[in-house]
């Protein structure tokens, strides 16, 4: 059957929330911690989504998702409750299609200023090449 195919939900939060929730802002290390989780338990990363308010019927969401084979990780539940419009119907929608969603489960990391401006950098100068780090 192959390896289990994971896709990894990140919020897509506002740059103007990193004072307020640098964790939801940072969806580089939200996907971090999914890729983490997935290798942990020898599954394949297949897909990163980085989105907001997303109905669970989207089709962003089930494209080429299989039943068995596929399953969706967020790094926690309140991510899941930003990326999502509902995630109550989003999870009753992946128990209708056969398909697990899973989260991470483990502590956020805790932001310090030098922190939260790698952040900044990274997501405010996209197009000047700046790859975060």
């Amino acid at each position: 059957m192959g390896p289990v195919r994971v896709t990894a939900i990140a919020s897509l939060t506002p740059l103007e929330e990193l004072d307020a929730d640098p964790f939801l802002v940072d969806s580089r290390s939200q996907h971090a911690m999914c890729a983490r989780w997935a290798a942990e338990r020898g599954y394949v990363v297949s897909r990163e989504l980085l989105v907001r308010g997303l109905r669970s019927d989207h089709c962003v969401l089930w494209d080429g998702v299989r039943p068995g084979v596929d399953l969706f990780v967020a790094p926690s539940r309140r991510v899941l409750e930003c990326a999502l419009s509902c995630v109550e119907e989003f999870t009753e929608e992946c128990a209708r299609r056969g398909v697990r969603v899973e989260t991470v489960g483990v502590a956020e990391p805790a932001y310090d200023a030098q922190m939260k401006a790698r952040v900044h950098r990274r997501l405010s100068m996209p197009t000047a090449g700046y790859d975060g780090r």
